[in-house]
């Protein structure tokens, strides 16, 4: 999902006016901002291509065009509590350890990578592990995910990855780093080895897959 950086202000605005709210029309949004049609307009083409904002047409009796109503997606009402998700993921993360121990913990990671695995294989076509890669790869840049991948002299794919989806659950064992790792490899195909880790003083997280059948190809 795209970071909250993202939207303007008065974009965040508009998606605040239509929280929780039936469908709007332009005409409510003019109402209940004072702002221009052109102004109004602007923000909600730029909410829908961000996939905040659905828009939906209702044809009206009597008139030739239809009338254009906009309500939030489910990604915009993950925005607005964005911040919130620093204090709830940690609090489940850490009733999850309480209750379970280290063995509940495992558990759970073991689950959370077969799952993410299974979602993204579903969309991936690729028939060996650098094509795999590859394609792994741009589906979570369309995430939001910063990373690049590149060949080592040996033959060896490394992946550089700059941000975390997982930062917010990250504790001092660093067990859910292993969610990545776990993923790559059943996605991929390959072995999968973490070099470096941003926890851990390094400016990202780097993990090389080891050639497979003639340097990965």
């Amino acid at each position: 999902m795209p970071a909250r950086a993202s939207v303007s202000a008065a974009g965040m605005r508009v998606v605040q006016l239509l929280a929780g709210k039936p469908p709007q029309t332009i005409f409510d949004l003019i109402r209940s901002t004072g702002l221009t049609r052109t102004a109004i307009t602007e923000q909600l083409n730029d909410l829908v291509a961000l996939g905040f904002v659905e828009r939906t047409s209702q044809r009206v009796a009597g008139r030739g065009r239809p009338r254009h109503q906009f309500s939030l997606t489910r990604a915009a009402l993950m925005l607005l509590f964005a911040s919130n998700q620093r204090l709830l993921v940690p609090a489940i993360w850490g009733a999850i350890s309480e209750v379970g121990g280290a063995e509940l913990v495992h558990r759970v990671l073991d689950r959370v990578s077969s799952t993410l695995a299974r979602h993204y294989r579903r969309k991936i076509s690729g028939k060996t592990p650098r094509e795999r890669l590859k394609q792994l790869a741009r589906l979570l840049r369309e995430e939001g995910v910063l990373l690049h991948v590149e060949e080592a002299k040996d033959g060896s794919l490394v992946v550089h990855k700059r941000n975390c989806p997982f930062i917010s659950m990250y504790d001092e064992t660093g067990a859910v780093c292993a969610v990545d790792l776990q993923m790559m490899k059943q996605v991929v195909g390959a072995d999968v080895v973490r070099t470096a880790c941003r926890h851990e003083g390094a400016p990202c997280c780097t993990f090389a897959i080891a050639p497979v059948n003639g340097r990965g190809k």
